[in-house]
């Protein structure tokens, strides 16, 4: 299928299916006129990609993880990919629970049950 039928089927721009060849996430060959020709394979691929990058991979992470899930093989040791993806997790969880508490310490301020540090005031019941 050329770029124009993966970009449908899949909702990925034609630049971004651009980009993920250019990464080395997704192959076409190359038809005599010079238009990209994708495999069937490519659109489960393609969908795959864009959840991982919506999930925060990076495209570095996601080159490490193709071989690990495509029956291209691959020399990625697959365990210290799914490594570096847990980090990836964990970080995103860290980083909900600083936001988390930071709009937990902002919700008590609009209700007037927190007063800033330093005010002696009691807050409001």
């Amino acid at each position: 299928m050329r770029i124009g039928e993966l970009s449908h089927a899949t909702g990925a721009s034609t630049r971004a299916l651009r980009y993920y060849e250019e990464q080395g996430l997704i192959r076409s060959e190359r038809l005599p006129n010079g238009y990209r020709d994708y495999g069937p394979e490519a659109i489960e691929k393609v969908e795959f990609i864009q959840d991982l990058l919506a999930a925060g991979l990076s495209s570095q992470i996601l080159r490490d993880i193709m071989p690990c899930v495509t029956a291209d093989g691959g020399q990625t040791p697959c365990a210290d990919v799914l490594r570096r993806a847990q980090r990836v997790r964990d970080d995103l969880l860290e980083q909900e629970r600083r936001i988390r508490a930071r709009r937990e310490t902002l919700e008590l301020y609009l209700a007037g049950q927190r007063s800033p540090r330093g005010n002696h005031s009691h807050p409001r019941p």
